[in-house]
């Protein structure tokens, strides 16, 4: 899969841009606060339809303007065009020009991975990111996941205001209650059996990428269900969960909320049984990062029978040059990959040689070349 050409309108720093980008190596450069990120970031949104740095469209809008577009044509055996327009109010997406009115008709038509420096969030940020990281990847390669979840949010949220009337000793429909309680159940089950399915397949990726470029052994992601499972089959997580609705429903109504489910799970990221949260250094954590990502290529061309898209938002700044070729070496050669940069020397020679260079300013192309 690859991104042909990029059209952004009125996108951050960005009133319009038009780009050719080649299929394999393509270098964005210039100094910090120009548009590189930004550009990333529209690519990112064109396949997620949400933003991996901020939760409002209104941020996402030039400052003035009323509404702004994302548009790429992309090829995978055969070219498609996407496009995402914003408003501050609403969000409209399109598949060949042609408005898709479900959501699941137009995500994972894309497939990207991006590394970038919010990433470290994922090991020093709250249970929520991580829960937010791991949906987003598994809803790209499932839709029946993206399903279920978005199934599931609804459930939860309808279960969670009658737990409000109950504290309030309002009547309400037991019955209905009931069979919410039953729908959300069944809904968990299939998010559970995924989310540990995906970490299985990374644990089986992940460990000897993380040992290659961090030169030690042991790393491993465990999944931290809210409750205790003895295995992830279909009656052991039904039986888990209703035992945990039934005996701790009082609570739940003191306290006004759904108290266990994939929504209060959690994941780490650990050098044997130490969380590298609280004994990673500062690189540990990074390399972990760097190798969840790495892993997560080879994931998707199992699953998806295709290459990701690749963002590099400014990675190799403090990388040593052995990590920098490890990164390298573990991109496959077919993929396409965009890299930001604010030093040319920061790259090697050989990747230059054979890239697309883009200089950025101010939200304009200086330069648009094949280095010779």
């Amino acid at each position: 899969m690859i991104i042909k050409k990029l059209e952004i309108k009125n996108f951050r720093n960005y009133d319009s841009l038009s780009l050719e980008l080649n299929d394999k190596i393509n270098i964005i450069y210039g100094q910090n606060g120009q548009g590189k990120t930004n550009l990333l970031e529209s690519i990112y949104l064109l396949g997620f339809t949400n933003s991996h740095r901020s939760f409002t469209s209104e941020n996402l809008i030039k400052s003035g303007e009323e509404k702004a577009i994302i548009k790429g044509t992309l090829i995978k055996d055969i070219p498609y065009k996407l496009e995402i327009d914003l408003t501050k109010t609403k969000k409209q997406v399109k598949i060949d020009d042609k408005i898709i009115n479900k959501l699941t008709d137009y995500l994972a038509k894309m497939n990207v991975i991006i590394f970038s420096s919010e990433d470290l969030d994922l090991i020093k940020g709250s249970p929520g990111e991580r829960r937010k990281y791991f949906n987003l990847e598994l809803s790209q390669l499932s839709i029946n996941y993206y399903s279920a979840l978005n199934d599931f949010n609804k459930l939860l949220k309808l279960r969670n205001e009658y737990l409000k009337e109950l504290s309030l000793n309002m009547p309400i429909d037991l019955n209905y209650f009931n069979i919410l309680t039953d729908y959300l159940v069944n809904k968990s089950i299939f998010i559970y059996q995924m989310r540990n399915k995906f970490v299985e397949k990374l644990n089986k990726i992940c460990p000897p990428i993380f040992e290659k470029i961090a030169n030690i052994k042991g790393f491993n992601i465990k999944y931290h269900p809210s409750v205790e499972l003895e295995n992830f089959d279909k009656e052991t997580i039904k039986k888990t969960l209703e035992d945990a609705y039934n005996n701790y429903l009082e609570k739940e109504i003191r306290l006004k909320s759904t108290l266990y489910g994939p929504h209060r799970d959690d994941f780490s990221f650990n050098i044997e049984d130490n969380n590298l949260k609280e004994f990673g250094s500062q690189g540990q954590q990074k390399m972990a990062i760097i190798a969840l990502k790495l892993s997560e290529i080879e994931v998707f061309e199992d699953f998806k029978q295709t290459s990701p898209i690749i963002l590099l938002d400014d990675v190799f700044s403090d990388l040593d040059n052995n990590k920098k070729n490890n990164l390298l070496n573990h991109i496959n050669k077919d993929m396409q990959v965009i890299i930001t940069t604010t030093n040319l020397d920061s790259i090697e020679k050989k990747l230059l040689s054979n890239a697309q260079l883009i200089h950025i300013e101010n939200g304009k192309i200086l330069k648009n070349e094949v280095e010779k």
